[in-house]
């Protein structure tokens, strides 16, 4: 880490691309918010401080809850909104749009990369977060998109990546009786 950004930042995929969709309650989410949540208070351990969050729904919204649970006992930890957009959550149904607008006022600091929508924002929301970052956090299936492009960049980029697999069988793996 020495002489790169103690900060880390996360990528991951939306609800479309989860085996469980929008069903949060599913065991296999359940699993890899906790994966995220272990990821994250490791990150901690290993003296990362500031997160950034690219604040999509699903396991962005899953990152950013779980690096705020881990503020209200740590104090020193911050906390930025990377939004692609001002109009990134316009169309969200209107529980994930009071959810992410909750979250991002929670936020100890907010980054908007682009005035307006663009083809590209998204990207350059990603490169942002990369560019200011030593360590990603990645839940990732393997599958082509803005998760995959996120992971092939902190790749070039040289940052330590934590890759938390989406897969059926990792999640199940994750789900134990208790």
């Amino acid at each position: 880490m020495r002489g790169r950004p103690v900060s880390c930042c996360f990528t991951g995929h939306r609800p479309a691309k989860l085996p469980w969709r929008h069903d949060e309650d599913d065991p296999r989410c359940v699993a890899l918010k906790r994966r995220i949540r272990d990821a994250v208070e490791a990150a901690y351990a290993e003296g990362y401080r500031h997160f950034l969050c690219g604040m999509a729904m699903g396991c962005d919204l899953y990152f950013c809850e779980c690096v705020l649970a881990l503020r209200e006992g740590h104090p020193d930890v911050s906390v930025e909104a990377a939004i692609p957009c001002p109009t990134q959550a316009d169309a969200w149904p209107a529980d994930q749009r009071e959810r992410y607008a909750r979250l991002v006022a929670a936020c100890d600091y907010e980054t908007v990369v682009s005035a307006k929508y663009t083809s590209s924002c998204m990207q350059r929301r990603d490169r942002y977060m990369v560019d200011h970052a030593s360590l990603l956090i990645a839940a990732f299936d393997g599958s082509p998109g803005g998760t995959q492009y996120t992971v092939q960049y902190a790749m070039s980029r040289g940052l330590d990546i934590v890759d938390l697999p989406v897969t059926i069988d990792s999640d199940r793996e994750g789900v134990k009786s208790e």
